[in-house]
């Protein structure tokens, strides 16, 4: 399965690549971006989010980018046996595009060597490419770090959520089960560590319960995401 096919998953597994594209103007590689890219990101999901507070749409353009990321990595090393090189330098965007057309990958290619996917997710895509978009993020925007990470840890659980639906769907039990271990292995580790809870068996699949609140309910009072720690009881009074 091509990484163009991976959209069949979900539009958060989609991810434009060298074919088809015929207009690539805009795009500049994540490592040249800066925070200025990010200001414009921000100006943009606050604008369809309908709010003037920056952090709030920085945490949501944040958990975003990190859904596309992670989504990508682990349903190509799910479903294709291979983790991609999704390395800043490699992959293309523009912040004024929106999901999927945002991110582009010129020239697609696997990391090199069989290893450990779980691993290679970690060294390659949370502690490379979106650490960096970490910082990047934090620089450009004064919000909280531990915040962001609980983005990527919820975006982590979504995409889990989605491709295991998707793999129980097309009957692929076994790759559901693989998506569910290499889950839990990421979250084994800083700092994805401690972002919340992974319930592996609940009603509709896999559920996850964050340590962190992304401050979505500021948009929209009274409005809560399904993984938010504001909606459920500490792990200790649980």
């Amino acid at each position: 399965m091509p990484l163009s096919e991976l959209a069949s998953v979900g539009p958060f597994f989609a991810l434009r690549t060298g074919d088809g594209v015929e207009d690539p103007a805009g795009y500049l590689s994540l490592a040249e971006q800066g925070e200025d890219a990010v200001r414009r990101r921000v100006e943009v999901v606050a604008e369809r989010l309908g709010t003037g507070d920056r952090r709030v749409a920085a945490s949501v353009a944040f958990q975003g980018i990190a859904g596309r990321l992670l989504s990508v990595a682990l349903g190509a090393a799910v479903l294709t046996g291979r983790v991609p090189d999704l390395a800043d330098v490699r992959l293309g965007w523009d912040p004024a595009r929106t999901a999927p057309d945002d991110l582009w990958l010129p020239a697609p290619a696997a990391l090199p060597g069989p290893g450990d996917p779980a691993a290679l997710i970690r060294e390659h895509i949370v502690d490379g490419t979106l650490a960096e978009l970490h910082r990047t993020f934090r620089a450009a925007v004064p919000v909280s770090g531990k915040l962001l990470w609980g983005n990527a840890g919820s975006s982590l659980a979504g995409s889990l959520r989605v491709l295991h639906a998707w793999c129980l769907g097309q009957g692929r039990p076994g790759d559901a089960g693989r998506a569910l271990a290499l889950t839990r292995s990421l979250f084994e580790v800083p700092p994805l560590r401690g972002t919340g809870t992974l319930i592996a068996r609940a009603p509709g699949g896999p559920a996850f319960v964050r340590s962190t609140c992304c401050l979505y309910y500021r948009v929209l009072p009274g409005g809560m995401c399904g993984d938010c720690v504001l909606r459920h009881a500490p792990r200790a009074v649980r």
